[in-house]
């Protein structure tokens, strides 16, 4: 079944949810026409950990014979394996906790389920979603990485196994695979979504966000999931009533580390956007910001998992436990200057956006790097985490080996709303 001669997995979250509020389509045809993409590619591309086929094909009946839910109603989605599911297992990516069934939803799957939207399944996590890599391949090149942690939530997205599906950013683990995998990512505002029934690892870090095809499919999940109808206006989405956004061009401290992938991606955005962005330098209270967040996700992941460290450290990888001895030789009096210096900085980044509404930067140093040992450099991400900004990465263009790269936007903390309204003014003018 077709929508504009479009095969229903490929159509963008938002096409479907209105296509499934006007009864034009049917929320069993999709989930189907989903499920039979993950059929056809998952056993290459190693998005899933679970599914949840009887149980998705049952509700969506269901959902096909009753009134309109909500803004997600009849759309399938996945969760990543790092937040908890009542109906399915929640390992965190790892073998210590292999068959975990826990007793309730996360607060993220519960407000999805409760706008009407169809889980399918459970996507794959790196290892606690740290950066030892995980068996997901990159959908645009199974020799490539598809980054993490979010591994098989970008993944499945990217391939049209879902049009929707959840994943968290402690560093780099929403904007990254977002990067490597051609599609919109977005990380909204730290504290902006409920970590209730998430594995934590760094309380000042976590944030709960997720991948679409596009700006409007991360802006329908992101108001079910923030509770700010705002992100999911239609006028944030109408050439006619939107005007142009102020745009910095923030290239980072960071930028002699991009590649010519991600140089040249920058200078096709520089030439789109002529005339509404203007470059910015952030100020010297700025700078040091990656070394900040590498000292406090080191410190406050290795006591978040100090239980598994203590009890199960045969079970963990060599490059985990090195990060959790590295983070017990932390004390707490550094980590206390750390959010000091933290509060201060997240201040100043306030300032920032004054004058601008948003900061264009690099989303990844190029593209998804080669092989399966490794995940990526989430460089470019980890500034704006430690910030708490709300952030989007946009793709638009192709590196040497035909590799999607994108670039990211960054807004002002808790306007997640402009941000997303925005994003896709300017994702508009990159891919024209």
């Amino acid at each position: 079944m077709t929508l504009h001669t479009r095969p229903l997995h490929q159509l963008d979250a938002w096409q479907a949810a209105e296509a499934l509020a006007r009864r034009d389509i049917q929320s069993l045809d999709l989930v189907r026409a989903c499920l039979d993409r993950i059929g056809e590619r998952d056993a290459e591309i190693h998005a899933f950990v679970e599914l949840n086929a009887d149980a998705a094909l049952a509700l969506a009946r269901t959902l096909d014979a009753g009134p309109v839910r909500g803004l997600l109603h009849g759309l399938p989605f996945g969760v990543k394996d790092l937040l908890d599911t009542a109906d399915l297992p929640t390992a965190y990516g790892s073998p210590i906790y292999a068959g975990q069934q826990p007793l309730a939803d996360a607060a993220a799957v519960a407000l999805c389920r409760e706008a009407g939207a169809v889980l399918l399944g459970k996507t794959v996590s790196t290892e606690l979603a740290n950066m030892h890599p995980s068996v997901t391949r990159n959908p645009h090149n199974l020799q490539h990485t598809p980054g993490g942690s979010s591994s098989g939530s970008a993944a499945a997205v990217a391939d049209g196994m879902l049009p929707l599906a959840l994943g968290t950013q402690t560093a780099g683990s929403l904007i990254r695979p977002a990067a490597f995998c051609g599609i919109v990512g977005y990380k909204p505002s730290h504290n902006r979504v409920s970590r209730a029934g998430v594995k934590s690892l760094s309380e000042t870090l976590d944030t709960i966000g997720g991948f679409g095809r596009s700006v409007r499919d991360v802006a329908l999940l992101g108001a079910v999931l923030t509770g700010d109808t705002r992100l999911a206006d239609p006028r944030n989405f109408d050439a006619s009533a939107s005007s142009a956004p102020r745009i910095g061009l923030c290239a980072t401290p960071d930028w002699s580390l991009a590649d010519e992938d991600t140089q040249q991606a920058w200078a096709q955005a520089e030439k789109a956007l002529a005339g509404f962005a203007q470059p910015v330098t952030l100020p010297a209270e700025l700078q040091g910001l990656v070394a900040r967040q590498k000292a406090v996700q080191t410190f406050e992941t290795a006591r978040s998992l100090r239980h598994e460290h203590r009890h199960h450290a045969q079970r963990l990888s060599a490059p985990l436990l090195a990060l959790l001895e590295d983070g017990m030789r932390i004390s707490g009096e550094t980590h206390a200057q750390n959010l000091q210096a933290v509060a201060q900085q997240r201040h100043v980044a306030n300032e920032l956006f004054r004058d601008l509404d948003v900061l264009l930067a690099p989303s990844a140093i190029g593209e998804a790097p080669a092989g399966l040992t490794t995940t990526g450099d989430p460089l470019f991400c980890r500034g704006w985490t430690l910030l708490g900004l709300p952030c989007i990465h946009l793709p638009f263009a192709r590196g040497r080996t035909g590799l999607p790269v994108g670039l990211q936007l960054v807004g002002r903390f808790a306007d997640d709303h402009r941000l997303l309204a925005a994003a896709h003014w300017v994702h508009e003018r990159l891919t024209r």
